[in-house]
């Protein structure tokens, strides 16, 4: 089952256009906090569940937390269960002398 069927399974009611939307966007924050250019296959399962989580944030965006009814909610844009999973896979960055020094 590829992740775009897995989103399905998730969001049943959601139209295609913007589970693929989803999906890119899962993709390039994935990418944006690992350094890498393409998605390792082990990083699949996490994009799934960051496509998901960004739908179920869709109509809060710009939210860090919301209160209502008693209940509180906090929200991040990376959830910090998807950041465990995705940070071994991040490429260190060599900095030279001269980059580290503002002169590179």
């Amino acid at each position: 089952m590829n992740t775009m069927e897995r989103l399905k399974i998730r969001l049943p009611m959601a139209p295609e256009p913007l589970l693929t939307a989803l999906m890119e966007e899962a993709s390039g924050m994935i990418l944006a906090f690992t350094g890498r250019t393409h998605l390792p296959p082990a990083l699949e399962t996490a994009q799934v569940q960051l496509a998901a989580s960004l739908y179920n944030r869709m109509g809060i965006e710009g939210e860090t937390a919301h209160a209502e009814g008693g209940v509180s909610r906090t929200m991040e844009a990376l959830p910090d269960d998807i950041r465990r999973q995705i940070a071994p896979y991040r490429v260190a960055k060599v900095v030279t002398g001269r980059e580290a020094e503002g002169k590179g």
